[in-house]
């Protein structure tokens, strides 16, 4: 399958049938062996969807009438053609001439490929102007979206809004548990691989450009991992000591349960619940990767009547179901599958889940709750009803340099120290 094919056919997996980026790309770009393609094709993928509501208006004001819904593989054809005349190093004729030999498999398409990208050559200038115009094309979002931001953060939208366009740097957690920081950056130095520590967090490390895993010294044996600085942080805010007993509520894929036994390997107890049952199993196979043991178990967290034993827990992770609004630079898919009403939903479950866990937790014990969200209603107004409703619950205080004190809980905003949008607060039970 020709490069700009493949693209097609994962946009159109996006766009038309609403499946995640990630899991269109896992699903066809194993099809491609050589890597310059593979790099090509999720370089237009993700290109067309982190500029989709620019180009999508182009596109509609290029199209004498709109494409049939069964015909989301043209269209996801002429964004992948407009993204390459528009933002790609590609010479047009090539970019026109390859995306038209792509749509061979309705030959009826290929005239129109190729005069809708020749109009947009012609007449960039007006179109661009017009596209300054409107709103959802000129800042690359949905409207709704926008509006929430702009509600939220009306300070910050626009900085928010920029880094969600950004492509995101590759970080690292270095597992301090086999070495420390200084002698794994030495390593990567070694190798002619550049990278920075992140500020404020002992563990993290953010490379000048991305590679491959395959590439990192030590990965295959443990030594590192990839995670983003701002979810590394939540091994630091559980406080832990040997010989407690931790709850990693809705853990997979696993990065924080690795970065809780990392961090203090002499825990006497670890257990690790998703929903999920194939989730699950990539935490399994990042421990195995590491060397790391914990208990594993796919159940509903919040029935916890199914699972969990009469024995508390002196700290408990509840990294909770969110909309993923703070991602948006890893996940640009999400500006499109996303609706209003999802976060309604999410609202509730994550209020369920805080609830049925909340039990469990020790008297004088610690729960962290987190999100990589950035809407208030999933955060700090999730934590103000819940302290409401619990007098036996307290705040604890985050001292710390990186994101935003809110009246409950600390906010990273995208981009802020190169880290994720993530949501932390505190809580301890006092009887």
């Amino acid at each position: 399958m020709k490069q700009r094919n493949c693209a097609a056919v994962i946009l159109a997996r996006v766009i038309g049938d609403g499946q995640s980026l990630t899991a269109a790309l896992d699903q066809h770009l194993g099809k491609i062996k050589d890597n310059q393609d593979r790099a090509f094709i999720q370089a237009v993928c993700y290109g067309v969807i982190r500029h989709y509501f620019e180009l999508d208006y182009l596109l509609g004001r290029l199209l004498d009438k709109p494409l049939k819904a069964k015909d989301s593989d043209v269209k996801a054809l002429l964004l992948a053609g407009l993204y390459q005349l528009r933002y790609m190093r590609v010479k047009p004729h090539a970019a026109v001439s390859e995306t038209v030999a792509a749509a061979h498999h309705k030959p009826w398409a290929k005239s129109l490929v190729n005069a809708v990208l020749r109009r947009y050559l012609r007449d960039s200038e007006t179109l661009l102007q017009a596209a300054a115009t409107e709103r959802q094309a000129r800042q690359n979002h949905p409207a709704w979206l926008l509006d929430l931001l702009e509600s939220d953060w009306p300070e910050q939208a626009g900085m928010i809004l920029t880094a969600n366009d950004r492509s995101p740097p590759l970080a690292l957690r270095v597992n301090l548990s086999r070495n420390d920081r200084a002698q794994y950056l030495e390593s990567l130095t070694e190798q002619g691989i550049g990278a920075k520590p992140i500020a404020d967090c002992a563990s993290g490390l953010v490379l000048d450009q991305a590679i491959s895993v395959e590439q990192l010294p030590g990965f295959a044996d443990g030594r590192v991992s990839v995670q983003d600085g701002a979810a590394q942080l939540a091994a630091e805010l559980l406080e832990l000591h040997s010989d407690q007993r931790v709850l990693d509520v809705c853990a997979a894929p696993g990065g924080k349960t690795a970065a809780i036994l990392e961090r203090e390997p002499r825990l006497r107890y670890l257990l690790a619940v998703d929903v999920d049952p194939q989730r699950l199993e990539r935490v399994a196979q990042n421990l195995r990767r590491l060397g790391l043991q914990a208990e594993l178990r796919a159940a509903d967290a919040a029935d916890p009547a199914s699972w969990a034993s009469d024995t508390a827990f002196d700290r408990i992770l509840l990294d909770a179901p969110c909309s993923g609004l703070g991602v948006i630079r890893r996940h640009p898919d999400i500006k499109l599958l996303r609706r209003p009403s999802d976060i309604d939903q999410l609202v509730g479950l994550q209020r369920a889940i805080l609830e049925s866990v909340w039990p469990l937790l020790a008297p004088g014990g610690l729960l962290l709750y987190a999100t990589c969200s950035i809407s208030k209603r999933e955060n700090e107004r999730q934590i103000a009803e819940f302290l409401a409703g619990h007098p036996e619950a307290r705040e604890l205080p985050i001292k710390a340099h990186w994101g935003i004190a809110r009246p409950h809980g600390r906010q990273i905003l995208p981009g802020d120290r190169q880290m994720d949008g993530f949501y932390y607060a505190k809580l301890g039970k006092t009887v």
